[in-house]
Order: structure tokens, then sequence, then C-alpha cells
């Protein structure tokens, strides 16, 4: 690039920073003022609070009062809370302005124009776009343009241009570091850079390099069903976040960041990937993992996590296995639909509403409302009837229990403040006379003592759902691979961990389903969009059942079939025909991304080696070491191997991550190095990724990246058949620049030397494969 052209864009840069410099402090003026405001107003509401009432009427003056200055609290946190995101932004901006420009030239005009994108937009004073958004519909030229006539979506149609030059720039701290011309959506230097650096706490924006078959996921307005299949390392997370940005943009007037769901696949993922839409102004999804999802919502109980699951695997017989399959069948959830259709108040396991130990609705009785409705009606639509009519009932009880003489006492001993919360902003005029203020406070101490009652009424906990899943477990055939006494072990296994408050993984979906479709509950309709990562580890029945949760959303699924745990590896065709025979859309797409990013092109090469179909994964040309395979004869030479190279890893990388196969491994090896090396042992419960040198099991690693990692022992008795191809396939893709690993014994017979002799490697003893 002529250093003519350079200086002028560095001239560029340096007057945009003078004007986002005169913008910041601009806003920290108005800032600073709104912050004072609120604090003050926060101020006089707290001493408002604290004033003794003693006149009804004073009471009821002051309530309004508050009301009206609760409200102007509220206000005057949100307008901060603006500015302080502008702030936040304009601060980045002046950082690194922009990463590109396009010149355009419309059909009508001879000039060319010359568009700066960077991660958001900023106008000067006189409203010139000094800056565009990437997520602007005309910055897609950039990420999907070449060269010439180009076209767009924008909000008054298709738009044709003439894409004239397409420049790209790394600008850090106000200055450019690198610049250059390219016909491609990101050069492959300005990739090799980014690429190159080492791990941080936190995933970063790719904003400036995002590809163009990543920048079709983000764009993505139409599908109801978007399925990613993407590669390790492919980037299909991170687009996945540029995606929720993009759609928060987009749909700035009709979409708010809490109508969005996504589900992590762990604790450390949800804090890894927690700055990406805040460094793009923009506020985090909801995001939960599943266990926390069904933990939620089956409260009291302990459901088997998939880390516990995956801990057990090896020890099923193949009649578990098969059982298993079949409760995460569409089929299953599909037969409790019909159960559920077909119940009749008989065949109901009813339950008494209880208050102080004592009945309040009996069983019978819910079960004699239930039966008065039409049969024709829809189990869940009997399920509201019944509780609209117990509710009816309840409030008449509530009606003549005003007048009992306790609620009098408690009138007449009522303190002023308690006084003033029960009027809850009435008026007096809002009364008749004293008995009908009276009357008043009274349903309020009876409503708010029988609260436990409405609550059990609208919770539908007169009924057992865990007495009504074994009801239906009972009349389902048995499975085809199980016989008839092995599912009734199955139902006796269900029940006795039951009385533990126990129920295992493959129970959770189906039996939330049964609950709340029969009652017709546990539906959230204002989520909009829902995000999936890591969808190979979910079952059909645990979509089904998301499905019926959220029932408004469109939903995104991304992961990669190859990176399965401990099971045979499915293809994508595979794992597309079960969503497709299980979901009805009308907009469905597929967007396959099969070129890794993430590690070295050696790393990458050896990794897709051992895959069924790992010719199809395409490797980025970014140099690094060798990957090392340490095979030893004992383990104590192992352990002494492994203590040996965590001290030399750990002097050259921010992150070094021992990953091995399960808890137990985890412990073991934590055992023979913390005394001698610094590290870090990791477990479900923890929600922070630090620096340093780690030991994870590798559920737990999934959508993470380690500058090193080291795979501990992948043995042939540690690793014996192709079920553990994903398992390991994973392992050696979380690494970015370094792979170890480490065989006590002779090496697993998915690492064959058909594979090792296609890609290079470098190997410490000499291996047998006879």
């Amino acid at each position: 690039m002529d250093n003519n052209e350079k200086k002028i864009e560095q001239q560029r840069v340096d007057e945009v920073v003078t004007k986002l410099t005169d913008k910041i402090d601009d806003t920290q003026k108005e800032y600073d003022r709104a912050h004072d405001e609120t604090k003050r107003v926060q101020q006089s509401y707290s001493t408002n609070t604290s004033v003794n009432y003693f006149e009804v009427d004073d009471r009821i003056e002051t309530s309004a009062e508050l009301q009206q200055q609760r409200g102007l609290v509220s206000r005057l946190t949100e307008n901060e809370s603006i500015l302080k995101d502008q702030l936040d932004t304009y601060k980045q901006l002046k950082k690194s302005p922009y990463f590109g420009r396009i010149d355009i030239t419309e059909d009508d005009e001879p000039t060319p124009e010359k568009l700066y994108i960077g991660t958001a937009s900023f106008q000067d004073k006189n409203g010139e776009f000094l800056i565009y958004d990437w997520r602007a519909p005309i910055s897609s030229i950039y990420y999907n343009g070449t060269l010439g006539k180009v076209s767009y979506e924008a909000p008054m149609g298709t738009q044709t241009v003439t894409l004239n030059k397409k420049r790209q720039f790394q600008i850090n701290d106000s200055e450019i570091k690198n610049m250059f011309d390219t016909n491609e959506t990101v050069g492959d230097e300005l990739l090799q850079s980014a690429l190159g650096e080492q791990n941080d706490e936190y995933m970063q924006n790719i904003v400036a390099t995002i590809q163009r078959e990543q920048n079709d996921i983000i764009r993505d307005t139409r599908s109801d069903l978007l399925v990613v299949q993407g590669v390790a390392g492919s980037g299909k997370t991170s687009a996945i976040l540029q995606r929720i940005a993009f759609l928060l943009y987009h749909s700035r007037d009709t979409l708010e960041a809490d109508q969005i769901i996504l589900f992590s696949p762990n604790r450390l993922f949800s804090h890894y990937i927690s700055e990406v839409l805040p460094s793009l102004g923009e506020r985090n999804m909801r995001q939960v993992t599943f266990a926390e999802f069904i933990d939620n919502r089956l409260k009291g109980i302990n459901v088997q996590s998939l880390f516990e699951r995956y801990e057990i695997d090896d020890t099923l017989s193949k009649t578990d296995m098969n059982i298993r399959q079949e409760k995460e069948a569409g089929e299953y959830m599909n037969a409790i639909t019909d159960y559920c259709d077909a119940l009749t108040a008989d065949k109901i396991a009813f339950s008494n509403i209880n208050f102080n130990g004592e009945i309040f609705f009996s069983k019978e009785e819910i079960k004699r409302v239930f039966n008065q409705f039409p049969a024709a009606l829809k189990t869940a639509d009997k399920f509201t009837k019944t509780k609209n009519a117990l509710i009816k009932r309840l409030k008449r009880r509530i009606d003549k229990e005003t007048q009992a003489d306790w609620v009098n006492e408690q009138i007449d001993e009522m303190n002023d403040e308690r006084y003033h919360n029960l009027l809850a902003g009435k008026r007096l005029n809002d009364f008749q006379d004293e008995s009908a203020e009276r009357f008043y406070i009274a349903k309020q101490i009876v409503t708010n003592r029988l609260q436990s009652v409405y609550d059990a009424i609208f919770n539908n906990n007169f009924v057992d759902p865990y007495v009504q899943y074994d009801a239906f477990m009972k009349q389902y055939t048995a499975p085809v691979h199980a016989s008839t006494e092995e599912w009734q072990s199955e139902l006796n296994k269900f029940m006795h961990k039951l009385e533990f408050h126990q129920v295992e993984l493959d129970d959770a979906a189906p039996l939330l389903y049964l609950r709340d479709y029969m009652c017709g509950g546990g539906q959230n309709n204002t989520m909009k969009y829902l995000f999936i990562d890591e969808m190979q580890d979910y079952t059909v029945a645990q979509l089904k059942y998301l499905k019926y949760a959220f029932p408004q959303t469109k939903w995104t699924l991304l992961g990669d079939s190859e990176q399965t745990l401990f099971k045979s590896v499915e293809t994508p065709k595979q794992l597309l025909d079960r969503l497709n025979s299980s979901f009805e859309t009308k907009h469905s797409r597929l967007i396959s991304l099969l070129k890794s990013y993430r590690s070295t092109y050696p790393i990458t090469t050896f990794a897709k080696s051992i895959l069924p179909n790992g010719s199809d994964i395409e490797a980025f040309q970014r140099d690094g070491d060798l990957p090392e395979l340490i095979v030893t004869n004992d383990l104590k030479e192992s352990y002494d191997q492994l203590t040996k190279l965590v001290s030399d890893q750990q002097s050259k990388y921010g992150t070094v991550a021992v990953l091995v196969k399960n808890v137990e491994e985890a412990n073991q090896v934590y055992e023979q190095l913390h005394s001698k090396v610094d590290v870090s042992l990791l477990k479900d419960a923890d929600r922070t990724l630090p620096k340093g040198v780690l030991i994870i099991p590798i559920y737990l690693a999934k959508g993470l990246e380690f500058d090193s990692v080291i795979a501990w022992d992948i043995s042939e008795k540690n690793y014996p058949n192709s079920n553990y191809t994903g398992t390991l396939y994973t392992i050696f893709t979380r690494a970015m620049h370094s792979l170890t690993m480490i065989s006590v014994g002779k090496v697993t017979p998915i690492i064959s030397q058909d594979s090792l002799s296609s890609s290079e490697i470098k190997i410490d003893h000499t291996i047998n494969y006879d």
C-alpha cells in the first residue's frame, strides 16, 4: 500500500477521533448531570418513605406522591443507562473507529461515495455519517460483495450499486497498524493476525473478520428454523452472537434482548461469551443451561445433569441404552400427547389442596368440578376451567372469612405503616363509607393469608404429575428392544428414585411435557427467538419440549455432529433428518461451515484425520508447531511427562488446558500436579475461566478454546472404540496454537496408522499398531 495513501487514511482517522473525543466530552457532561439528578430524586424519595403517617388522608396523599417519584426515578435511571451505553460505545470507537471501507457508485452518481464501517454508527454535528454500523443494510456489501455490480437489501427493497473498492484496516489505539485492498470478505493477512493472538478470558466479537458464509447466518431474518452445522473452530458461536446483535439492530422497535434466550452448554461457556454483545453496545440476551432450565421447572427434584450422565455412560447395559433412546425419541413425546388428550377425570391423579395442615379443597371436590365440564373439551381447557372455578370458590371463602374475629383483631391492632401498605394507593373517595374501607382492608388481610391456596390452584398443584407420568409409562407399550419385565424394572426405578427426590435426565423432558401439556401451562409466549448451542447434545424429546415451552419463537440451532461425546458420530444429514421429521416449519434453512479457523493448520489437519468424513473439513492456513504424541510405558512415567510438559507450556501460553475424560480422571491428575505446579481444577459449578493451567473434563470444555491443550491418556484402554471419536475430536480441536497428547500404553485405535501418515505429527517413543 502506498505510504501517501496510508498517510491520507491516518489523517481521516485522526479527524474522526477528534470528533469522537468532543462527543465523549459532551456525553460525559450529560451523563454526570443525569447521574446527579437521579441521585437527588432518589434521596428525596428515601426521605419521604421514612415519614410517619397518622391520618388516613395523609397516608393516601403521600402514597400518590411516592408513586410519582418512583416513576420519575425509573425514567431518570433509564436515561442515565442510555447515556452510559453511548459513552462506552464512543470510547470503544475512539480506540478503533472502523475496520472497513467500501467505495460505491450509484447509477446516477458520477463520483464514488466512501463509506467506513465499524462496530457502531457515528455522525458528526451536521448529521453526516462518519462511521456506518456493520449491521446497516449497506454494510452487507463489505461482507458479501466483490468488485463490480452488487446488490443489497434495504428497507425500500433491493438496491444495486457498483463496488469500486474494498479496503480493510487494523486500527489500534487510534493508529493504523495495517491496511490493504482486497476483493475478498476479509483477507488472509487480517485473519492471520487476529487468529494468531493468545486466548482471552472472554470471547471477542468478530465483526472485523466475518466471512461470507458467517454473514449469511448473521443476516438471516426469514428462517423459522435455522440450522448451523459448523465444524470445530468455524466461528459458528461467534456468528450466532453477532446474529443476535444484528436482530436487535434490525428489529429495534419490536425486539428486546429479554425476548431472546440462548441455551448454553455450561456455565463456563456462559461466562466466556458474556462480553460479546456488550462490546457491540447491546444488552445480553437471556442465557441458561438446559440443566438450569429443567431444575427451575422441577423445583425440589434433583434432576440428573448431562455431565452426571456422561460419568456413568460406560456402565450402562445395552438394554438401558435402548430404553433411554426410546424415551428420548419424538414418538415417545407424541404418545404423551395422545395420552393426555384422552384423559378422563377417573384417570387423573388429583391431589388435595391443603392449608395449615388441613384439607382446603379435597381431591374428590376437585374431581367433581373437573367432571362437570363437557367431555369434548381438551384436557388442558378443562384444567383451565377447573382452576377458574376453584378460584371463584376461594374468593367466596375469602369474603366469608372477612367477618371472622381474628380479622377484626388484626385490624384493631394494625400500625399505620401496614394500614398504608394495604390501602395500596386507594383514595378516600374510593370507599362509600368507613365499613367499605374496613371490608377492603379485611379482604386484603384474608387474601394475603390464603395466598398459598391461590398459588396452589394457579400452579396446578392439585394434580400429581409424577404419579400421572408413572401411570402413562404403565400403559405405554414396552420398547422393541426391551422385554416387558425390563420395562417394568424401568418403572420401578423411576418411582424408587422419586422417593429420594431424584429424576434421571431422560425422564425430565417427557415428565415436564406431560405435566404442562395436560394442564395447559408452562408456556412463555413473550420470547421471540431461541438459540441452542451444541445442538448435538440435545435429544428430540428435549427439543420438542422446548418447542412447546416457547411456542412463539424462531429457532437457531448450532452445533457439530462430529463433536458428540461418548457415542457414535452422527452425520449432518442424519441429524437434520431427525429435526425435519420433528418440526413443522414454514421456512427452514441449513448452513454448513466447513472451514476451521481456531487451530493452526497442523492441528486441524491432524484432528480431522480421525473423522470418517474429515476430508470435508478445510483447514485455515495458519502455521504452527506440529501436534506431539507422547507414548509411555506406565502411569508414573506419564505423570512425569505431564508435569514436565505443563511447566514448559505455562511459560509460553496464557491458557494451558489438560483435558481429561471425566471427573475421576480430573481428580487423579490434579492430585499428581497441584503440589508441583500451579493448576486449577474446574468443576460444573464454576462460572469463570481463570488464566494459567487448567484441568477440565472434556464436557465442561465444550465451546471453549485454549492456547495450548494437553490431551491426557488417549490410550486404547481409555478410548477403546469409535464411540469415542467425537470425544477425542472435541479434545483436539480446543487447541488454538499447541496440541500435545499423552498415552499410557498403546494408543487408541481411533488414531490409526493411516491417520498418522495422512497428517504430520511428532511422535515420542515407538508405537506398534499390530
